[in-house]
């Protein structure tokens, strides 16, 4: 049982980019979920959690700026648009469900393997 993160790549400066997340074998509808980020050599931060009904989000910091968290619990993929991409959002993205709730999102679980946001020209 896992998550699978999918839409990461190449990008340029200013650029961008929308990643997916959809669950293997079970169903995401129940739970919020989160997206995370870790940069190289930094530790992983949370961008932002997202209710199981779509109604309610939470963003960490000015993640909320350039960043839009959504879900289609009809396609079970819950969605991290990013816009003005910069050097600095280069980083493995990953999504995770919250097992206690949200948001804000605790208690994560059943993370994916991640996928790679590459900011460069």
């Amino acid at each position: 049982l896992q998550l699978a993160e999918s839409g990461g790549g190449l990008v340029q400066p200013g650029g961008r980019l929308t990643l997916s997340c959809t669950p293997s074998g079970f169903t995401l509808n129940s739970y919020a979920v989160g997206w995370f980020r870790q940069a190289p050599g930094k530790e992983r931060e949370e961008i932002a959690c997202i209710s199981s009904g779509g109604g309610v989000v939470d963003y960490k910091g000015s993640f909320e700026d350039r960043f839009t968290i959504t879900r289609d619990n009809a396609k079970e993929t819950v969605y991290l648009r990013m816009f003005m991409l910069k050097s600095e959002d280069t980083a493995v993205y990953s999504c995770a469900m919250a097992l206690g709730g949200g948001p804000p999102c605790r208690d994560m679980g059943f993370w994916g393997k991640g996928t790679l946001v590459t900011v460069s020209s």
